[in-house]
């Protein structure tokens, strides 16, 4: 008779081993891989809204100082837009890249790969032999009715 300890033990090592496969699957590391460089992206965006796109947004629209210096003032209390805008650019020129990238360049994989699974899928159409023997066949069930 087996000791419930031992029972217990048994069950963590193997929700530990399910776990194990589970983390070290290539879709999870792919996911992480993803969110890293999703992340250093988003800088490399941040940074060119902030020091190219923006000042030169600025260099065209009137007024003085940084584009993070705009802002309204309605009864004497300050409202900045101008780091708003920016983060707008941002946002847009990410959504953009990620559209471009997800949809455009993954959805022409995936068709692609939908594709390849209809052909596999498709039954492979009958010889001329396997046509007369299923004639023959359907004949005789007609035959027997």
């Amino acid at each position: 008779m087996e000791l419930p300890t031992n029972q217990a033990a048994k069950q963590a090592l193997s929700i530990f081993e399910e776990f194990k496969n589970f983390a070290f699957k290539g879709n999870v590391i792919d996911l992480a891989v993803g969110v890293i460089i999703g992340g250093a992206f988003g800088k490399i965006v941040s940074s060119m809204v902030d020091n190219v796109i923006m000042p030169l947004v600025s260099v065209v629209m009137p007024g003085d100082g940084s584009y993070k210096d705009w802002a309204f003032v309605i009864a004497e209390k300050k409202i900045p837009y101008g780091a708003f805008l920016g983060d707008i650019m941002s946002f847009l020129i990410l959504a953009t890249a990620l559209f471009i990238f997800i949809v455009k360049f993954l959805g022409w994989i995936m068709k692609s790969k939908a594709a390849e699974a209809a052909e596999a899928a498709a039954p492979p159409t009958p010889t001329k032999d396997q046509e007369l023997l299923t004639e023959i066949r359907d004949l005789l069930k007609h035959r027997e009715s």
